[in-house]
Order: C-alpha cells, then sequence, then structure tokens
C-alpha cells in the first residue's frame, strides 16, 4: 500500500501543533499517537526502525486484545520496532489520514511510508510471522533503534549470503543464511531468505509445460505441485493457490494433509497481510471445513 496514504496534511498540522520538543518514542511499549506527536512518533521514527500502528478503540474487545499481543511481541523484540496507538475515538483526525474504515486495522511503515496492513484480530502466530516479514523487508536500510543495542554494521556473513543471492549461486546462498539461522533460530531475514531459496531451486527445475501437464492430470498431486510452482514464478498467485485448494477439495487423508502443507508453505513466501494469501487462507480453511 506504498503511496496510498496521504500523510503530508497531518504532517503540517503536526508541525504546527508539536509540543513534544523532540522526545523519543516508547520502543517497547505502545507509544499513543496524536495530531501533535504523529510527526514525530510516527514519520521520524519510522526512519530508525519500522513503526507498527495500531489503530483501535477502547469499547472494542478484539481491539484490547490485539493491543496486548502486539505490545508483549514489541516487548520480545527489544526495539527492532516500535509500536504505536491510535484511539479513533479521541484521535479522529488521525484515523482519517489512515482512511481507516473499521478497527482494528494495523498500518506498518518505514521511512514516512506505509509498507503493510491489515484489520481486525490476527493469530499471535500469524502476526509473528508479519513481524518477521516486515523487519526481513527493512532490514539494513533504516538507521536502527538509538538504545537498542545492535550494530548498525552489516554482518558479514549476511553481507556474503546476499552477495551469493544476487548473484544467483543459491546453494551457497542457502548454505550461508543455514548457517546465520543455526546461530540465530529467529533471525527474520535469514529465515525468510531459506524459504525463497528452497522455492526458487523447487520452481527453477520445473518443466516448462508443467501448467499444461496438471491441466490434462487435475488428481495428480505432484504434477499440481509442479504447475503451482510455475505459475508463482510466473506471478499468477491466485491460479496457483486455487489449483492446489481444488485438489484439497478433492483428496483426504495423508494426501490432503500433503497439499495442505504444501499450501501453507507457499503462503509463507509472501507477506501474511498480500490480499492473495488472505484469501488463500480463507479459501483452504472453506475447504477443509
Amino acid at each position: 500500500m506504498a503511496g496510498a496514504v496521504d500523510l503530508s496534511a497531518l504532517k503540517e498540522r503536526a508541525q504546527r501543533k508539536s509540543s513534544a520538543g523532540g522526545a523519543a518514542a516508547a520502543a517497547q511499549a505502545g507509544t499513543e499517537i496524536t495530531e501533535a506527536n504523529f510527526e514525530q512518533e510516527v514519520l521520524v521514527r519510522s526512519n530508525e526502525v519500522p513503526v507498527v500502528v495500531l489503530l483501535w478503540s477502547p469499547r472494542s474487545d478484539v481491539c484490547r486484545q490485539l493491543a496486548e499481543t502486539l505490545s508483549g511481541l514489541a516487548a520480545a523484540d527489544n526495539g527492532k520496532w516500535a509500536l504505536a496507538t491510535v484511539n479513533v475515538d479521541t484521535a479522529p483526525r488521525v484515523a482519517q489520514v489512515f482512511g481507516v474504515q473499521v478497527v482494528p486495522t494495523v498500518v506498518a511503515l518505514a521511512a514516512g511510508q506505509p509498507l503493510s496492513s491489515f484489520q481486525g484480530m490476527q493469530p499471535a502466530d500469524q502476526l509473528r510471522r508479519w513481524l518477521d516479514s516486515l523487519l526481513s523487508a527493512t532490514a539494513g536500510k533504516l538507521s536502527g533503534a538509538a538504545g537498542a543495542g545492535e550494530s548498525t554494521e552489516v554482518d558479514p556473513a549476511l553481507a556474503q549470503a546476499r552477495e551469493q543471492l544476487q548473484a544467483g549461486d543459491f546453494a551457497a546462498a542457502r548454505n550461508s543464511y543455514q548457517a546465520i539461522v543455526d546461530a540465530n533460530p529467529r533471525h527474520a531475514e535469514a529465515t525468510a531468505a531459506l524459504r525463497q531459496i528452497d522455492f526458487l531451486q523447487r520452481a527453477t527445475a520445473q518443466p516448462p509445460d508443467a501448467v499444461a501437464v496438471a491441466d490434462a492430470a487435475p488428481d495428480d498431486i505432484e504434477a499440481a505441485f509442479a504447475a503451482a510452482d510455475v505459475q508463482i514464478l510466473n506471478h499468477d498467485v491466485s491460479a496457483a493457490f486455487d489449483r492446489l485448494i481444488a485438489l484439497v477439495r478433492r483428496t483426504s487423508g495423508d494426501e490432503r494433509t500433503k497439499v495442505r502443507t504444501r499450501l501453507i508453505e507457499l503462503f509463507d513466501l509472501f507477506d501474511p497481510s498480500d490480499p492473495e494469501v488472505i484469501a488463500g487462507r480463507r479459501n483452504l480453511a472453506n475447504a477443509l471445513y
């Protein structure tokens, strides 16, 4: 949703009304956002670390639950990203700038621009994956949180892995990223890179006629897997998801579990807030239940 939200008008109002005096945003708890502190606590702060803005209402139990979950995740991540909260009842102009239709709504920003968003409650594990994806997408691109205890210099091992991946040396890049994950299992960028590399290695090895082969044999699971890989490689993501969801409906037992597992692996290649992923997960749930 980059560029979809016009923040300039609110920024101008904030410049006129700001009394925050450049106060730093709290790294491990939600900072309440108003027109007066919006620029400092959201726009300026997002140049240092990603800022996750929760637009909520204390009248909603779901909002309160999501706020508690996000606050816990922010504390656990120790300043890698900042949580900001907007009470839509007391700060309606801020909510209006974000174009909020329902609460809760969550918007992630980096370098002053919205990157990703979602509405409604999300399970904690899905929120964890969404945050990991956000951290991976912004890794090395922001100045870092003051006092967060992390160096802004890129780890040589990570730099090497990035260079190998950029050069197309998937095998070497995979080994390098795996070593990083072995040392730090919660390393967001390395974990996401491993998923991408495994997919790319598999998908680029599929035959070019994989889609036609699968269309001719719609109940062949391996053929469907190959076709879905090729479709995603060709950016036909929804068609890939729909193919495997249809197969879920036609299978049962171990075969259904096998197809479901592959689908979830494909979902995890993308931002959890991606509309195609959200639709895919909903359609998979309908197919299963």
